[in-house]
């Protein structure tokens, strides 16, 4: 649950310092504003790919492929971590209302 939670919260920030990056590049370019933010996206995405590859529910290669682009990646690991935990769960939630 940690790992999904940081791979979540690394997800956000390292799509919002890609925006912010762009944004900066296209309108004034301030170099100290590409020094802070350059660095933070950078660490932020090698922590979406090193979660990518500790969580067990990303085990499939493409979950692992995906965590590799940058910007976007993390989202949607992210999302398809989520999707499989709510599919798990509701196959459990129907074998345990068939037992009672």
């Amino acid at each position: 649950m940690i790992a999904v939670r940081t791979l979540r919260i690394a997800a956000v920030v390292e799509a919002a310092s890609l925006a912010l990056l762009l944004a900066n590049l296209l309108t004034v370019h301030a170099r100290p504003l590409s020094g802070l933010l350059g660095p933070l996206h950078g660490t932020a995405y090698l922590v979406v790919i090193a979660s990518t590859w500790m969580l067990p529910s990303a085990s499939t290669a493409g979950a692992r492929w995906r965590a590799l682009v940058p910007g976007v990646g993390g989202l949607l690991v992210v999302r398809g971590v989520e999707a499989r935990a709510d599919a798990s769960d509701r196959s459990t939630r129907g074998v345990d209302e068939r037992r009672d």
